[in-house]
């Protein structure tokens, strides 16, 4: 009895056992299925456009040179990195069978690298057409070399800055557009100008850096307005990246499990960008947010035109941003 009795206690655990595995590849399918994203399917040549990528040298960002190299494009990615960039330029011509592919050091935590870097480039490019705005640090608690929270002033005064040094050349290569990276992350925070530089809780100083993209783009976009500069962010949904290659093997492991749950690939998130950065189509939603490849709704308090406004003028203080200094070819 009590032999009959243990045998039946071992099959329920195993119908137990067999429901939670049946149960999570069910849900693996639905989440894998809920993970399917648009493809920009917009074939548009780009040649003669020259396009910069900041931090173009992995991840998505790599993904979006090879794409648009492969429409034709001059295509120039930065990395603080010269040996990560000098092999991203190699793979990405081999990719896009385009050899004007072209790299250079940029250091976006630094805002003397980010001034340098503007002189040099609009030195040696008579054209911009498309930035993209791509380079940018995950919740972290640091500091740039120049005392601000890594967040802040690496995902949003670098972008800042750097965009408005380029603005001149931008105009005079008109039209032209400004891609963004942010993420739909920002709706857990908001601004709180008494102390812009918060850097306590990593995850909060992180969605406070993705808001502060949003009224960055709509501000760009209300200033530029009539310039054929158009301006637009972008969520490109939760990439897998190589961010946990930094942690232990086991760490890895179980990472690798979530990850492929929840998050997408890098091909699969430069997507939205790719389409923001060639498609006619967003050319109606000047300052828009987009994912999956279309614009999409932004909480009401991230569409503050009065909030986004005086962002922008913070922002050009704490970078020592003036009228007189846009243009870095004139400093």
């Amino acid at each position: 009895m009590k032999k009959n009795h243990g045998k039946t206690k071992f099959q329920v655990r195993k119908m137990y056992v067999l429901g939670a595995v049946l149960l999570a590849l069910l849900c693996t399918l639905i989440l894998r299925r809920l993970k399917d994203r648009k493809i920009c399917l917009d074939v548009k040549r780009l040649d003669g456009r020259t396009v910069l990528i900041t931090g173009g040298n992995s991840g998505v960002g790599k993904v979006v040179a090879v794409a648009l190299a492969k429409r034709g494009a001059r295509v120039v990615i930065t990395s603080p990195d010269e040996r990560a960039g000098e092999e991203a330029v190699q793979q990405i011509r081999k990719e896009s069978l385009n050899l004007d592919v072209h790299f250079m050091k940029l250091n976006m935590a630094n805002l003397q690298s980010i001034r340098d870097f503007c002189q040099t480039f609009c030195r040696a490019e008579k054209r911009l057409h498309i930035l993209i705005n791509n380079a940018g640090v995950p919740a972290v608690l640091d500091w740039t070399e120049d005392g601000f929270s890594m967040c802040f002033g690496f995902n949003h005064l670098g972008p800042f800055l750097l965009t408005n040094l380029l603005l001149s050349l931008l105009k005079s290569s008109a039209p032209s557009r400004v891609v963004t990276i942010t993420s739909d992350i920002y709706k857990y925070q908001k601004l709180d100008f008494q102390d812009l530089n918060y850097n306590l809780v990593p995850l909060f100083t992180y969605c406070r850096s993705k808001l502060a993209n949003l009224y960055f783009t709509q501000e760009l976009a209300r200033q530029t307005q009539g310039t054929g500069v158009t301006a637009y962010a972008v969520h490109p949904g939760y990439v897998a990246g190589d961010w946990t290659a930094q942690f232990s093997l086991l760490f890895q492991i179980v990472t690798y499990v979530f990850v492929s749950m929840f998050f997408i690939s890098c091909e699969a998130g430069a997507q939205t960008v790719i389409y923001c950065a060639i498609s006619d189509e967003v050319l109606q939603h000047n300052g828009g947010y987009f994912t999956d490849c279309r614009p999409s709704r932004l909480c009401s308090y991230a569409e503050d035109a009065g909030i986004a406004k005086k962002l922008w003028e913070a922002s050009e203080g704490m970078v020592g941003l003036t009228s007189f200094r846009r243009q870095p070819a004139e400093s």
